[in-house]
């Protein structure tokens, strides 16, 4: 499986003032979305968050986000070292992602470019 980079995963209360200051960190402009009805904003290798408590709550469960150059090979290899699959893959805005818990008991999501949503 190859891991092409990471991203830090920052649950914000104020995701307005935040990105303001993410981008000023980074000298990277943020791109947004909306997914189940967090607000997200990838600025650098940062994820900003906001959104319901309850939302948020699950999301801080997750230690990073790991983008890898294909989903259907880090599930493979997840699976053959015992990871659990949470979630997925499922198609996000920009490709496919999948949640797994590590033997450890460490949660992270992978996520690719490619698939159905590309």
């Amino acid at each position: 499986m190859e891991i092409l980079g990471t991203s830090l995963r920052v649950c914000v209360d104020d995701l307005e003032s935040a990105v303001g200051v993410y981008e000023r960190l980074t000298g990277s402009q943020a791109l947004r979305f909306e997914r189940g009805g967090v607000s997200v904003a990838a600025v650098g290798a940062f994820l900003l968050m906001s959104g319901p408590q309850a939302e948020l709550d699950i999301l801080r469960k997750v230690t990073a986000t790991i983008a890898v150059k294909d989903v259907d090979e880090a599930y493979a290899v997840l699976t053959e070292v015992g990871a659990q699959i949470i979630a997925g893959p499922v198609p996000t805005p920009v490709g496919r992602n999948l949640l797994a818990r590590h033997p450890d008991g460490s949660v992270f999501e992978y996520v690719d470019r490619g698939g159905s949503a590309a």
